[in-house]
């Protein structure tokens, strides 16, 4: 099997939500550029096979770590084992998420904890590997969602705590730059997964209409992550938004 070769030779990189959709996608990008890379997810069968076949595809590592990031224990785990198996961590990509309607308030703890603790206590334990590894330092990269910046109808769980994202985004990019720690965000409209499917078939608009939108493949997605991935770590993009052209975001629709 032919080596990935690109930016992310010998780099190693912790991607949370990787076994399906848009972090799946991110995760076979940054192998084939070369990353070994960690996926994590609350579920093995799904993360194990999501492994085997992006190794299977770029010859590059390619290891499966289930964890809830909602649980501080199981991350603190998670970080022990990316340490002990590669010493260091060159990229976090927080990409786990969790979105439904407005639900009751086990559920609204359970969002949170997905969507915006999970993504808090990597990054608390990124920055703690990356400022003491030699060569010091690191990239982190949160999918923040349109969502963190204009909600949909019936959203508050899921638009809560990506605006939140935003927050920690700007506060983690500042609170690095003593540490070579560069962050970044990117806000994703409509790429085509599982999750969006339903797009096709038509969404409740503000107006209260429902309407079909457009979806882009997830291989657009990855591409950006992988161009956020490989500035140097004096140069960063703060924020990005890649969506599909004519989706109803822009103006008033």
């Amino acid at each position: 099997m032919a080596q990935g070769k690109g930016s992310g030779e010998g780099r190693i990189a912790l991607v949370t939500g990787g076994g399906t959709g848009v972090g799946r996608g991110i995760a076979q990008a940054l192998s084939t550029e070369g990353y070994s890379v960690v996926i994590t997810g609350r579920r093995p069968d799904v993360l194990e096979a999501a492994a085997g076949e992006i190794g299977g595809r770029t010859g590059n590592i390619v290891r499966a770590v289930v964890c809830d990031v909602g649980d501080p224990d199981q991350v603190a785990a998670l970080f022990a084992a990316v340490r002990t198996d590669f010493v260091r961590l060159d990229l976090l990509v927080n990409n786990a998420g969790s979105n439904v309607p407005p639900v009751p308030l086990e559920q609204w703890n359970g969002i949170v904890a997905a969507n915006l603790t999970g993504a808090f206590l990597c990054t608390q334990h990124a920055f703690r590997l990356m400022k003491a590894q030699t060569p010091r330092g690191g990239r982190i990269i949160n999918n923040g969602s349109i969502s963190a910046q204009t909600p949909r109808p019936n959203s508050a769980p899921y638009t809560a705590t990506k605006h939140a994202i935003t927050g920690l985004t700007k506060s983690t990019a500042l609170d690095g730059r003593m540490h070579d720690i560069a962050c970044g965000q990117i806000d994703i409209g409509n790429a085509a997964t599982d999750m969006t499917a339903r797009m096709s078939t038509g969404v409740l608009q503000a107006n209260g209409e429902v309407a079909a939108e457009p979806t882009i493949p997830i291989e657009h997605i990855a591409e950006a992550v992988v161009y956020m991935a490989s500035l140097p770590l004096s140069a960063n993009v703060l924020t990005m938004t890649v969506m599909a052209t004519r989706m109803p975001l822009v103006g008033r629709g």
